[in-house]
């Protein structure tokens, strides 16, 4: 919605209009976002069945480093916005994993989109991978206000926001890192946070490698 939203702004702008490869690759943008909007919706409701382990999830061996990308450069309009930058740090030599593309882009766009909300400033976000034993680790770190301590062990919990005061200055409902969770956990895979206040929060993420004969 919020790429869409972007997207709709600049093209509102005359100068951008006028620019013919530049309008041509928002419109794409939001046609794009608006398909997977549309599955996105569908798979909002069936996630509302995750409690009952009926999430439905179709695995495939992905490139994660494609739908990583993939994600950034959909994410840019955002990123821009706030004058952010992203590092990259893919160090994975076997980057296949076996992934429900739908869910795992949503857990990207998700981070993402959690290091642009809390960042102090101008956000700065290093992606970064890395093989392991059994499979691939992702780790995504910004520069953001962090958790404190006695709040990480509940940021995956449904619902629970992080305490900011009187008043939340960023929009949400708590529900996007229960979701996250949700999903790594039914890949076979699992996350942790990592932060300190002041300094940002980096969320590392473990995925099994593809099965050679799935």
């Amino acid at each position: 919605i919020s790429t869409i939203g972007l997207a709709s702004g600049a093209l509102s702008d005359p100068d951008m209009r006028a620019d013919e490869g530049i309008a041509k690759h928002y419109l794409g943008l939001i046609r794009e976002e608006n398909k997977r909007l549309s599955v996105l919706v569908e798979n909002v409701l069936q996630a509302s069945l995750a409690d009952q382990g009926t999430m439905r999830i179709f695995l495939q061996p992905l490139n994660i480093h494609d739908i990583l990308r993939e994600v950034v450069r959909n994410n840019a309009i955002a990123i821009r916005k706030q004058h952010g930058k992203v590092q990259w740090s893919l160090e994975a030599t076997d980057p296949v994993c076996e992934v429900d593309r739908i869910h795992f882009t949503n857990i990207v766009y998700n981070l993402i989109d959690n290091a642009l909300k809390y960042s102090k400033g101008e956000p700065l976000l290093t992606i970064s991978s890395r093989q392991v034993t059994n499979g691939v680790e992702l780790r995504f770190q910004d520069n953001g206000i962090g958790i404190p301590k006695e709040h990480l062990g509940k940021v995956f919990d449904r619902l629970y926001r992080v305490p900011t005061g009187n008043v939340h200055d960023v929009k949400g409902f708590g529900l996007g890192l229960s979701y996250v969770q949700t999903v790594v956990e039914r890949h076979g895979g699992a996350i942790r946070v990592e932060s300190e206040i002041g300094k940002g929060s980096t969320f590392v993420i473990e995925l099994p490698k593809a099965q050679e004969n799935p």
